[in-house]
């Protein structure tokens, strides 16, 4: 398994201070850029035959060439576009910045202004600002003609205010090409999300169609396109009780009303409409405890649709009472509780002060694996993505390259040490419409990282390459290397201690919990909410990225984490059944020397009690800090090791839902379904035949064997109340460690483990 190996950049020391993050830039190295900033333009001449009129900008540096969008019918247009180009790519001493007049058929030279590389300051410091000025046009003769730009153009870093807006809209050039890139970066915000709990309760006057008998009701509530419904009343009456909760996931602003539907059910796919009721979640109660909202008893509506067009109104059908409230104590959950982020109650008011900060630095990768064609050769266009807490970042995307360099830092507000931050790595797929020769419609898994907060050491820098690992049908694959920066600075160490004494989640998780069912069904509604939200920004975060980055159908059947659970309570164990070894070869003498100054140790124990507990504590103070010295020093690597399977049981788990394998095939899984089922079936029988038989020899269930028992628990508690404890503790310790001569030849258990296997369970009920 390929592990965390520590890195060694340059780390640089510039500051940004644009709009998307405040932060100082030490934790990525230096880049320099050539900065083009396309402002606007003014008096522009030109038209073709049709006397269409629409300029653009092409900025070209040797292979290398961006363009504006282009603006119909403006001879002032206006653009406010920057362009950056690496400096690493620079190959010629020549700027040129053309103006032309595009359309459908042609491109017409409008005029030129050319830079020298050499020339271009150097914008000192990099956060001041850069003032246009005019250039006026000149032609291929280097003549001057008609027309003006506003441009600004200089050197600078990554750390320069103009960073996260470049970008290249029409890229073109060789094999590496590192024209900024074609999407910017991007910082998205989840949606502040709420839990809306309706608690339906009764129903009274109901009028169904049909007057001689009692209507079958439910109710139906919908959500946008979240639609959730209560049982079938069996009341009888036409005054039903439900009593139900229904939890839907709501975001802000609410936009969408929460619409109530009182249906009877007229047969098993039919119902027909009884009453319904429509509240806007701006005028729902908000709780923040758990203490009860007040019910409210809410008049039905109906409508009848009468000679097609004509409405007549039921004035009030019946009435429906409900309690309804927006649940500001609970933490609505996106994530695997596994691999949380944030652990603050969705209402602000119950927000405590933050503990620290999480500074990030992606700097680049290595090594990655071509996801698409071009040309006839591998190529990918790979981003980054950072997900903690409410706050999302996306990097600019490399054109065409294996070996992206990104240096972007980003930070974020820590309120709980137990958190992970969460990197992925993907291959943008959307350059060029996601179709055709570049790539398929969806953004490629390349890997991605998870560190927890909790292992980093305050101020400490950590700089590390983590390898990117997908599971593929195939197999689990290497798909290069990722190398960061993190760094996690606390503002208050006593507030951090003081967390680790509180509950994990908001209070209201364990006061009224919700059923780990519900949970699952409300954290794919959130995810949902979440895409839809993200999906309308520019670029837009794809709902492939939210999936990975989220770990949504981690609940979903798999094989393979059955057996990689039982290697890891293997693990887990291991440490018990060395230390019972170690003592089974303690008792047979197998080393004299260490079973004489066991001897010795236990004498002592048994003489001073007292000693006991705090030579314990001390062991264990002792073994801490023997593994502290040996304490690796990069976070923990979460999420990476997973067990190769048997191609098989990877093609089951990629498998889709529901199944698109053959019969044959389906059949044999069923069959070793089957036989894992039963391995569990077997664990779970033998636990439950040792309580049954705890239970069998109290209950006199086998009157030999309880009899038995009773004379022993009898005779051992006189023999303990007349003997010194002392002296039971020393002979029980000699005998358990005697010398070989003193056992029987033949291996045995034990009297009492002996005697325990012989009780009755209810085996014998089972058919």
């Amino acid at each position: 398994m390929p592990a965390v190996a520590a890195i060694h950049p340059h780390l640089g020391r510039g500051m940004v201070t644009g709009a998307k993050h405040t932060s100082a830039y030490d934790l990525v190295e230096e880049m320099c850029y050539l900065y083009v900033h396309v402002n606007m333009a003014k008096d522009l001449a030109g038209k073709d035959v049709s006397g269409s009129f629409g300029p653009c900008v092409e900025v070209k540096l040797g292979d290398y060439k961006g363009t504006t969008r282009r603006l119909a019918k403006k001879s002032n247009p206006e653009w406010n576009q920057v362009f950056a180009f690496g400096s690493d790519r620079i190959q010629s001493a020549v700027l040129e910045i053309t103006a032309k007049n595009t359309n459908c058929t042609t491109d017409d030279f409008m005029g030129r202004v050319i830079f020298n590389t050499k020339e271009i300051p150097k914008r000192v410091p990099p956060d001041s600002p850069s003032a246009p000025q005019w250039y006026g046009l000149e032609d291929r003769k280097r003549e001057k003609v008609r027309g003006e730009l506003m441009l600004a153009v200089w050197m600078g870093t990554q750390a320069d205010e103009a960073f996260p807006e470049a970008w290249d809209s029409d890229w073109e050039g060789v094999s590496g090409t590192d024209v900024l890139s074609s999407l910017p970066s991007k910082v998205y915000y989840s949606p502040e999300i709420w839990y809306l709990r309706v608690n339906v309760i009764e129903a009274q006057d109901l009028q169904p169609s049909d007057k001689g008998r009692f209507p079958e009701t439910f109710v139906e509530a919908i959500l946008g396109n979240q639609v959730l419904r209560t049982r079938n009343s069996q009341s009888g009456t036409t005054n039903p009780v439900w009593n139900e909760d229904l939890m839907f996931v709501a975001a802000k602003p609410f936009e969408e009303p929460l619409i109530l539907r009182v249906e009877e059910r007229l047969s098993p796919s039919k119902g027909e409409l009884l009453g319904r009721y429509e509240i806007p979640l701006q005028d729902v109660d908000m709780r923040f405890d758990h203490k009860p909202v007040n019910a409210r008893w809410y008049d039905l509506e109906k409508h009848v649709i009468v000679e097609g067009e004509q409405k007549k109104e039921i004035k009030v059908p019946g009435k429906i009472h409900m309690r309804i409230c927006l649940e500001g104590g609970y933490h609505v959950l996106d994530e695997s509780t596994h691999h949380i982020s944030d652990l603050r109650p969705t209402a602000k008011e119950l927000w405590k002060s933050s503990i620290g900060v999480l500074e990030l630095g992606i700097l680049n990768a290595q090594g990655l694996m071509p996801m698409k064609t071009k040309d006839g050769r591998g190529t990918t266009d790979a981003y980054c993505v950072a997900k903690y807490g409410h706050k999302w970042v996306r990097t600019r995307t490399i054109i065409d390259s294996l070996r992206p360099k990104w240096n972007e830092q980003y930070a974020w507000e820590v309120f709980d040490p137990c958190t992970v931050v969460t990197i992925g790595v993907f291959d943008n797929c959307h350059l060029h419409g996601g179709d055709g020769k570049y790539g398929r419609a969806r953004d490629s898994r390349i890997g991605k990282v998870r560190i927890r907060i909790s292992t980093l050491e305050t101020g400490r820098v950590y700089k590390h390459e983590y390898p990117l690992m997908v599971l593929h049908s195939s197999g689990l694959k290497k798909m290069g290397e990722i190398h960061l920066a993190v760094k996690f600075s606390c503002s208050s160490l006593l507030r951090m201690m003081h967390m680790y004494s509180q509950r994990l989640l908001p209070k209201m998780h364990y006061v009224h919990p919700i059923s780990p069912t519900q949970l699952d069904s409300l954290r794919s509604r959130a995810i949902q909410v979440i895409f839809m939200r993200l999906s309308v920004d520019e670029p837009p975060l794809q709902k492939e990225v939210l999936e990975y980055m989220l770990d949504q159908g981690s609940q979903m059947w798999s094989l393979r984490r059955i057996n990689a659970n039982f290697s890891r309570i293997r693990g887990i164990l291991h440490e018990l059944f060395a230390f019972i070894k170690w003592f089974d070869q303690i008792c047979n003498w197998e080393k004299p020397v260490t079973t004489v100054f066991v001897h010795v140790l236990f004498i002592i124990l048994v003489m001073y009690p007292e000693i006991i507990l705090p030579a314990f504590l001390l062991y264990l103070f002792f073994i801490m800090l023997r593994y502290r010295i040996g304490r690796p020093g990069h976070p923990s690597e979460l999420g990476n090791h997973i067990l190769h399977e048997d191609p098989d049981i990877l093609d089951e788990e990629f498998d889709a839902f529901p199944t698109s394998r053959p019969s044959g095939i389906v059949r044999m899984r069923y069959d070793r379904l089957r036989i894992t089922a039963g391995e569990l079936q077997n664990t779970l029988g033998d636990l439950a035949i040792h309580g049954e038989r705890l239970q069998a020899l109290l209950n006199w269930h086998d009157p030999r064997a309880t009899s038995l028992f009773a004379i022993f628990c009898l005779s051992a508690a006189i023999i303990l109340h007349i003997t010194p404890f002392r002296v039971v503790a020393l002979l029980a310790g000699f005998y358990m460690l005697r010398h070989p001569m003193f056992r029987d030849k033949l291996p045995s258990f034990s009297v009492l483990l002996n005697f325990f296997g012989r009780l009755p369970s209810k085996t014998l009920c089972l058919l």
